[in-house]
């Protein structure tokens, strides 16, 4: 009783589900459309582009940071009282001074033990690495999609195993009928019969939800709005050869080595080693060339604008009465306004200067530096050895699996060629009444668990062979 009632709560609630969600429109999904779909709208593949591009503009930078750079500056003052002239260098006071200054200037990193040529090829390293973690989460993906795209075959199969049972039960409820009509068999033989088949018929049910749930699943991995009209396209299976495994771990690893997260962990490595040579160079002299030009204006400052007339200046006196006694004519300079422009060029200055800084002690950062750097390479030769590891792990497991789906396969295969035999016996048996009910539903039962394992072990071995072929190199598909 509180199965039926699950099952019909289940149900209510994919139903309102489906319609209130957006249509997503017509026709079937292949397994190639799906991947391709979530591959496109995933929000973690976007956030991880989001993060590859931002190690492209880092790598891009690393490069430009070479080039010399190029600076302009410039500034108004205005003073009050006793202030510096910065264009005559005097004091003055009790003036308003308005002046101004202009600047430019480059300079350019000559040598710094390669440091700037190490963070390029860093840099580079990091965003291969990025761009190996955009490929392994696509990767992910794609067999996230393809496990819930084989799991609906499976249900769908399922579904119609289910099916089949059902209607085996109202044949024999509808041939019970007529037995019991004719008077030939009593009526609690069609009461056995009607309840295995309301038994079948819970089955389908189930079954059903069990297929609606997975279509949900393949659905949010796509992110789409509402499984209705939501219809996979149903592969052909057939050239899929359920015989034997045609290759080793050991061959499946060695080709795997090429998969992104195996790329990853080598670049992240290869990033730590530069780091490493860029910490060392914190020890090496650093070289620096550079160049400015500037000027300036101030609005007292004023020129030589002509000379007066000759007056007669004395250049002696007598000692007794202090009266001049020799006089020269001489002229005396005439200042006037200097213009912004005149001030501007008179005042230019050009500089050049080339530097050289030895680190002598810098409160240890250096072999710290040095030593953080050697840790982070270690810490990276673990990641790529762990990454490793976990990839002959996972292949291991996808081949124990896939063997073991496959024993599991021919077993059930053959198990079920038996019990259909047994089955057509034991129906027959039952139609004419030298068998009960009882042992009756236990071959009809034992057959439809036989081949819900044969279709488990089937796509359990399609999707491991799948996995394995993905390790190899090879796209998935089916």
């Amino acid at each position: 009783m509180y199965m039926k009632f699950y099952n019909f709560f289940l149900s209510l609630l994919l139903v309102a589900w489906t319609s209130t969600g957006t249509a997503i429109g017509q026709g079937s999904w292949s397994l190639r459309k799906c991947i391709d779909y979530a591959i496109a709208h995933n929000l973690q593949v976007k956030q991880q582009e989001v993060n590859a591009r931002m190690s492209e503009n880092t790598y891009l930078q690393s490069r430009l940071d070479v080039l010399p750079n190029l600076n302009a500056s410039g500034g108004f003052n205005y003073s009050l009282g006793r202030a510096l002239d910065q264009t005559t260098y005097q004091f003055t006071s009790n003036q308003k001074i308005k002046s101004s200054n202009f600047s430019v200037n480059s300079s350019v990193n000559l040598f710094s033990g390669f440091q700037q040529a190490n963070t390029i090829k860093q840099n580079h390293f990091n965003l291969m690495a990025s761009l190996s973690n955009v490929e392994k989460v696509k990767n992910d993906i794609s067999l996230n999609i393809a496990s819930a795209f084989l799991q609906i075959l499976f249900c769908q199969e399922l579904l119609e195993v289910a099916n089949n049972q059902l209607e085996l039960s109202q044949q024999q409820v509808d041939h019970t009928r007529t037995l019991y009509n004719a008077g030939s068999v009593p009526q609690g033989k069609l009461f056995e019969i009607q309840a295995q088949a309301a038994s079948d018929e819970l089955q389908v049910v189930n079954s059903q939800n069990s297929l609606d749930l997975s279509k949900l699943t393949l659905i949010q991995l796509l992110d789409l709005d509402s499984i209705k009209n939501f219809e996979i396209e149903k592969p052909n299976l057939g050239f899929i050869k359920i015989d034997t495994l045609e290759f080793t771990i050991d061959s499946v690893f060695n080709r795997a080595q090429e998969l992104p997260q195996i790329r990853a962990a080598q670049y992240s490595l290869l990033s730590a080693e530069k780091g490493l040579a860029i910490a060392k160079a914190e020890r090496s002299p650093r070289l620096t060339l550079g160049a400015s030009y500037g000027s300036g204006y101030s609005d007292i400052r004023e020129r030589v604008t002509g000379l007066s007339d000759f007056q007669t200046f004395p250049i002696g006196k007598t000692q007794t009465t202090g009266e001049t006694v020799v006089s020269l004519p001489a002229q005396t300079p005439i200042y006037g306004n200097y213009p912004f422009n005149n001030q501007i060029k008179d005042n230019a200055n050009t500089n050049i200067m080339l530097g050289l800084s030895i680190p002598i002690f810098n409160g240890w950062k250096a072999n710290s530096s040095i030593a953080n750097a050697k840790l982070a390479m270690v810490n990276s030769k673990y990641s790529l050895q762990n990454a490793k590891n976990m990839l002959y792990k996972d292949i291991c497991q996808a081949y124990t699996d896939a063997l073991a789906a496959l024993k599991k396969y021919r077993a059930t295969d053959k198990a079920l060629s038996s019990i259909e035999e047994s089955f057509k016996y034991t129906q027959q048996k039952y139609e004419i009444g030298l068998m009960n009910f009882v042992d009756y539903s236990t071959v009809k039962n034992q057959l439809a668990k036989t081949q819900s394992e044969l279709l488990q072990a089937k796509y359990e071995y399609i999707f491991k062979l799948k996995v394995l072929d993905f390790y190899k190199g090879n796209p998935i598909t089916l």
